[in-house]
């Protein structure tokens, strides 16, 4: 730790900028504090998430590293925690060992209820709980416990604050998480003194003295490393073998030698050396058969071409085998718990399958019974086995019913092993057939099956993080997507997916290395299928909370695209294309606190907050430009009229003028332009808007919002003016979302698929069709109102049914459904649309047609704009796919007339008047032919003009313009279709009636 100061001189640059100012406020007040003891050995890493909800490790960790040129011996050292406020300190005193330059010492720390896998060998341990979040971390050459907020002086070797702690060097490091530890920059190598500097976020990686070195200001040295099991465990008079491995980046290993004493039927055998640096040598550790029961260490050296050498200790036990005491099916049980829980058993069964954490044993014979599984797991941890898939083994352990966090139910497992013995290899089991939907997958857990069936992608939003995907069969909708929410319909779907549904995992259960599954396009997509999927069903945390059962395959599984990318929806043609787009939080200033205009400094608005922790979208400039890409991209190729925005920031016109501004240059010319918004945005970081093309439409008055306290964030309005003449209204909203929800009242959870605040929908959705939607008609003298944006409501839910039950016509039911599901948004494995399309009565007949565009919600959220250390590879692209988590919805429509003469369309006739004396009235019938090729849609009305003076048409229905007309009710007239109608005159002078008829189409 580099602890000199430079010499500090204020600019009048800093001058003018606050947050310069601030920071060197900062800088020349800690020169009066007193300077942190020089050391070579620094704190690299710090993880406060083990065993929390969603963590991979089991335990918190503190890691050490030496920077410096010589070892450092660290007898009677210690690290030290205090909470985020405190000013108290916890111990846990260090070994008094050499810690060799660029060595890394793992101090493992308190244990949780949740994650998957222990941590590598510890170096330490102590029993600190640290916070996932914020808290600090120091290092003392001493283990008496520090005082004080942020201690200094000759004790304190190192100090690490994080998230919102109020002790540091310089500046406070960013917050981990429970997916992600901090770590010092270049391998623990870069030492500012200053925290905020020195660590970022990233994937949790725990290192202990056995991990590769790091030389810090110097070539690296690299060293053979080898792979090897600790122990290799045997029956008596069976015999068996390990591959043992070893290679160096730098260099070829070409030799290994067995040099331990030797033993009688222990030797080494097949050995391949490396063909280039970085390649792995491989031997196998051959055990005879005639070993006799025993315990043999045996050492491995192997070497290189660069004279370096490295071993490996493998303790070889020969052993008698343990009685059965129980076969797996008897283990298993037929109930929810093993009639064995609890206590110790032994029993045997052929590995199917090896994973991160352990293996599965399957009795090839079982019991004949379909209600008990065949299969169990045997868990492991970090120790490491030398079973192969095809053994046969005899396995002895407690059994454990393993219940993850957030789980209904447990899984029956052996932990605590005590004995695992290889009797024979070249064993083989056959999978056993199942399909979904299955009520009962715990009957096959732990076992080796085939699903029948192809399976559907239904969610892979955990892809990256988990490498897993969710499958059923058929894709699953979201129960009030489809029916009312409470209704027998929408229970017996929600039942229906509960039974339809398993996880695809890939065996690691930690953030992949690659991440896995993906085909053309470096994409899978939800709706494409897998057919012959095989593997073992295993049980655990999945992504995004819960548990549920998993498949780990055995065999590579072969996807395919059934659900295809596509371009922009081709619809049916109108005179005016309307568009829906959630913009995914499309912010101009970033967490980081700078803008897209290089300021600093700045923030997002909240009520009356303004501060950079209320800002949603990109964390910093690069982030941005990726996001801005995308959703430019997406916004060019749908090429639509007006588009209503949502989850763009509230910060005026900047962010939405920006975007156009972008979206314009994309096009190469002055094409989109900013409705200005109305008087009220609403106080929520994220607001509403509307870009539209000047040269398509006309803007009719000002936009027009609903700043009502119920609306967290006010509909927009405007009317627009299409080029035939006709009009219509656009409504933009975005309703109250389904997250964070209260714990208690109507607007709590009810269970019924609807989710949270749905109370507080229904209310806006009262609002908008009882106050707004009549505003927006009345200042527009026109009826025509379309209303479009995310409601965070499903089809079917309660504020989707107070709209059409106002007369609002579904487009999406009406365009969408007849040919497939409507969906925009897929969340827990389940699809669903919270985008919406809803028409007026009066413009509904003008609705051409309505699509959705999947070019969002059925990608991986992996292949999105965030720049994520913890992601395994970045596939970002600049095309439009997963610009956001929302699809967006298209709309065609053809704005007509009310009415319009087609008087030149058809053929009139007359029949000859009769004049009846008791009505003293003159009546005949009057029809019209279609002569045209197409029908004409009605209701018709019929004007008779030039009617002589003192004569009336009785049967008249109006007038129009100053001629009297009848209705004719029909809904449409077929080419060569006639319509008929009797027609009534009074003429108290008995002149000759005469008269023009004209024709129109529509409604007066």
């Amino acid at each position: 730790m580099n602890s000199h100061l430079a010499a500090v001189s204020v600019s009048p640059l800093s001058l003018r900028n606050p947050l310069r100012l601030t920071v060197m406020a900062a800088v020349l007040a800690s020169l009066s504090l007193p300077a942190l003891a020089a050391s070579d050995v620094v704190i690299s890493q710090v993880y406060g998430g083990g065993g929390n909800t969603g963590s991979v490790y089991r335990n918190d960790f503190i890691e050490l590293f030496n920077r410096g040129a010589s070892p450092i011996n660290l007898s009677n050292w210690s690290v030290q925690y205090g909470a985020a406020a405190n000013t108290s300190w916890s111990v846990t005193a260090l070994p008094a060992i050499d810690l060799q330059a660029g060595q890394y010492l793992l101090v493992q720390q308190a244990k949780g209820t949740g994650g998957t896998q222990d941590l590598p060998t510890p170096d330490a341990t102590g029993s600190l709980a640290l916070s996932g979040t914020t808290g600090k971390v120091l290092l003392s050459n001493s283990t008496t416990a520090q005082v004080g907020a942020s201690p200094t002086g000759a004790a304190v070797i190192d100090l690490v604050g994080f998230g919102t702690a109020n002790g540091f060097e310089g500046a406070v490091a960013p917050a981990p998480s429970n997916t992600l530890s901090i770590v010092r920059a270049n391998g623990g190598c870069g030492d500012t003194d200053d925290n905020s500097a020195d660590f970022a976020t990233s994937s949790v990686t725990p290192r202990n003295t056995a991990s590769e070195r790091r030389v810090c200001g110097g070539p690296v040295a690299h060293q053979i490393v080898t792979s090897c099991p600790a122990s290799l465990a045997l029956a008596v008079g069976n015999g068996g073998s390990a591959v043992l491995r070893a290679s160096d980046v730098d260099g070829v290993v070409n030799a290994a030698i067995l040099s331990s004493p030797a033993v009688a039927g222990i030797s080494l055998a097949n050995f391949s050396a490396a063909g280039v640096a970085g390649e792995s040598a491989m031997v196998s550790l051959q055990v005879a058969a005639g070993v006799p029961v025993g315990n043999y260490p045996v050492i491995v050296n192997f070497s290189n071409d660069q004279q370096q050498s490295a071993s490996c200790k493998i303790d070889v036990a020969v052993q008698g085998l343990a009685a059965v005491s129980h076969t797996i099916p008897q283990i298993q049980g037929s109930g929810a718990a093993s009639p064995y829980a609890n206590s110790v058993q032994t029993t045997q069964g052929v590995v199917t399958l090896k994973v991160g954490t352990g293996f599965f044993i399957q009795d090839v014979a079982g019991d004949g019974d379909p209600s008990t599984s065949d299969g169990i797991f045997v868990y492991t941890g970090a120790t490491a086995t030398t079973v192969q898939p095809g053994e046969l083994v005899r396995v002895t352990g407690t059994v454990f019913e393993y219940t993850p966090s957030g789980a209904k139910n447990s899984y029956t497992e052996l932990k605590d092993v005590t004995a695992i013995l290889t009797q024979s290899a070249g064993h083989s089991v056959v999978p056993t057939n199942v399909t979904l939907p299955n009520e009962n997958l715990a009957a096959v857990e732990g076992m080796l099956v085939r699903f029948t069936q192809p399976l559907t992608v239904s969610q892979n939003a955990y892809l990256g993080a988990r490498g897993e995907l969710t499958l059923s069969a058929g894709r699953r909708e979201v129960p009030t997507n489809r029916h009312p929410a409470g209704s027998i319909e929408a229970q017996a779907l929600i039942a229906a997916n509960a039974n339809n549904l398993i996880v695809l995992d890939d065996g690691i259960f930690v953030t992949p290395p690659t991440i896995p599954y993906l085909g053309q396009e470096s994409t899978v997509r939800s709706g494409d299928t897998v057919a012959d999927l095989t593997g073992v069903v295993d049980f655990g945390a999945i992504g995004g909370g819960g548990a549920a059962y998993k498949l780990q395959p055995t065999q590579a599984p072969q996807f395919s695209r059934d659900n295809p990318r596509a371009g922009s929806p081709d619809l049916p043609s109108g005179n005016v294309k309307v568009a829906s787009a959630n913009v995914l939080n499309f912010f101009t200033t970033f967490t980081n606190g700078n803008n897209v205009f290089g300021q600093t400094g700045q923030g997002c608005t909240v009520g009356a907050s303004t501060t950079k922790s209320n800002c949603r979208g990109a964390d910093n400039l690069a982030e941005f430009e990726r996001q801005r890409d995308k959703i430019v991209a997406e916004l060019k190729a749908i090429d639509a009229d007006v588009v209503g925005l949502m989850e763009i920031q509230n910060n005026g016109e900047t962010a939405v003028t920006y975007l156009v501004e972008q979206l314009n240059a994309a096009i190469g010319g002055v094409t989109y332009a900013v409705v200005p918004k109305p008087a009220a945005t609403g106080t929520d970081a994220i607001r509403v808007a509307m870009i539209y093309k000047p040269a398509k439409l006309g803007l009719v008055g000002g936009a027009l919002s609903d700043a009502n306290a119920i609306n967290n964030r006010p509909p927009m309005a405007q009317t627009f003016l299409a080029s035939n003449g006709e009009k219509f209204s656009l409504i933009v909203n975005h309703l109250k979302s389904k997250g964070s929800c209260p714990s208690s009242g109507l607007d709590a959870d009810q269970n019924d698929s609807q989710s949270c605040w749905n109370a507080t929908r229904v209310q806006q959705a009262q609002r908008l069709v009882g106050s707004f939607v009549p505003q927006v008609a009345a200042a527009a003298s026109d009826a025509d109102v379309l209303v479009i944006g995310d409601l965070n409501s499903y089809g079917a839910e309660d504020p989707i049914q107070v709209i059409t039950g106002a007369g609002f016509v579904n487009e999406l039911e009406r365009f969408v459904r007849p040919s497939g599901m409507p969906y925009s948004y897929v969340f827990g494995g389940q699809s669903g649309y919270l985008d919406h399309a809803l028409a007026s009565a009066s413009l509904s007949p003008q609705v051409a047609g309505v699509a959705e565009w999947h070019v969002n919600a059925d990608e991986p959220e992996v292949i999105d704009y965030n720049i994520d250390s913890a992601k395994p590879q970045d596939l970002y692209n600049a095309l439009p796919y997963r610009a956001s988590d929302h699809d967006p919805v298209v709309i065609s429509l053809d704005l007509q007339p009310a009415y319009r003469d087609i008087t030149a369309g058809v053929a009139q006739a007359s029949s000859g008047l009769t004049y009846n004396r008791v009505t003293q009235k003159y009546t005949g019938t009057f029809s019209f032919t279609n002569t045209g090729t197409t029908a004409l849609a009605g209701p018709f009305q019929v004007v008779f003009g030039g009617l002589p003076a003192g004569v009336t048409l009785a049967n008249a229905v109006g007038s129009h313009a100053g001629a009297a007309y009848v209705t004719v009710n029909a809904a449409s007239l077929a080419p060569g279709a006639t319509a008929s109608f009797s027609v009534s005159f009074t003429n108290p002078s008995k002149v000759t009636i005469t008269y023009s008829a004209s024709i129109y189409a529509g409604n007066f």
